[in-house]
């Protein structure tokens, strides 16, 4: 089996799917690239077991057959050329690779196709198509809110649900929650997915390359995300997603609106002497006037800070994780953002000003209680 290639172009598609090798595997073969040559064309896979991902690239060669080749090798090898063509030279008894370059000849020893798990298949699917930019915006504004608890798998995942009324993402840890609505054309029915977090982080960094639909395939069990050339397939997250909304607060009469960079800015610097257990930050509200306040008793560190805003409702004092913040108003790119409360031991929600276009976007986050 034989084929010729760019250099360039084999290294640019093999980065875009090796974040899904894992630094260690207890199945050696997931160390590997597949690679299947029909004629022309070079399909790659890479793989966890959870989550697969291919691409195809064109080539020159009539062959067909398939081999496996270590994936950290083949890489170190193609980002130390320079662009030029290279021609594979593959005996698939032997399972040995001749790779030919402008200048000289390299040998390396790739392992038996038949043991590299298979690509995912979604049987019978719900099919439908999402903007990649939109996908991409519902991806980094959910994702940072994922649980990390093996106790409850559900959360460790992007709760996805699509209806006629539209797409909505959920992600929450029980301290914080990020609920993500856009309208979205072609849906019938109602079905609901739950996304891991990892499949989830590969999309997005192969998405922000790309330009058009995605076209979602899903059932029960899987789903398969596919754009241009480019396909991931994952196992779904099984069990019930928590009811999200009825943690939501439905009143917050008292409403904070000021600028998300002051505000940002100021919770960077006071967060930095908060105690380092907690990260405690301390709002007190009063009039037109928020004051920030951090204190680590540990090491008699503390801080203040005064911003302007705009506030409608009772003077206030309520405690928040300041990391819990930070992930949120970094998540958000709005010149301004509303913060509404209701007593100092209910959640806080919070919203961006304006919301962009056809998108509705809340979130949620737990206060925390303030030290005498």
């Amino acid at each position: 089996m034989k084929f010729v290639v760019s250099s360039n172009t084999l290294f640019k598609e093999l980065q875009l799917i090796s974040g899904v090798l894992n630094s260690s595997n207890a199945l050696p073969i997931l160390d590997d690239f597949l690679f299947q040559l029909k004629k022309n064309q070079l399909s790659i896979f890479a793989s966890d077991i959870e989550t697969t991902i291919n691409t195809v690239v064109q080539v020159e060669s009539t062959d067909t057959g398939e081999i496996t080749i270590p994936a950290k090798l083949l890489m170190e090898m193609l980002k130390n050329f320079a662009d030029q063509p290279l021609t594979f030279k593959i005996d698939t008894d032997k399972y040995s690779i001749e790779i030919n370059s402008e200048s000289g000849k390299f040998k390396i020893i790739g392992h038996d196709p038949e043991e590299f798990p298979k690509m995912l298949s979604v049987e019978n699917p719900v099919a439908l198509e999402i903007d990649a930019d939109t996908l991409v915006s519902a991806i980094n504004k959910t994702i940072f809110a994922v649980a990390n608890d093996d106790l409850r798998p559900v959360m460790s995942g992007v709760y996805c649900n699509f209806s006629e009324t539209g797409m909505i993402f959920v992600a929450t840890d029980a301290h914080r929650l990020v609920k993500f609505k856009k309208p979205l054309a072609g849906v019938s029915g109602d079905t609901s997915i739950i996304i891991a977090k990892k499949p989830f982080n590969l999309l997005k960094n192969i998405l922000t390359s790309k330009d058009g639909k995605v076209k979602l395939e899903y059932n029960k069990t899987n789903a398969s995300f596919s754009i241009d050339n480019l396909r991931l397939s994952c196992r779904l997250i099984d069990g019930k997603y928590p009811n999200y909304d009825a943690v939501i607060p439905k009143e917050n009469p008292n409403k904070l609106t000021l600028s998300r960079e002051a505000f940002l800015g100021s919770l960077r610097r006071v967060s930095i002497l908060s105690n380092k257990t907690t990260h405690q930050v301390k709002l007190k509200i009063s009039g037109n006037a928020l004051s920030l306040s951090s204190e680590d008793v540990d090491f008699s560190n503390e801080a203040n800070e005064r911003l302007a805003c705009q506030y409608s409702g009772e003077d206030m004092e309520i405690g928040f994780n300041s990391k819990f913040l930070l992930d949120m108003l970094t998540n958000l790119d709005s010149d301004e953002i509303d913060l509404g409360m209701s007593t100092p031991n209910r959640a806080g929600v919070l919203t961006p000003i304006p919301q962009p276009d056809g998108e509705e976007l809340l979130m949620l986050v737990m206060p925390v209680m303030l030290n005498n």
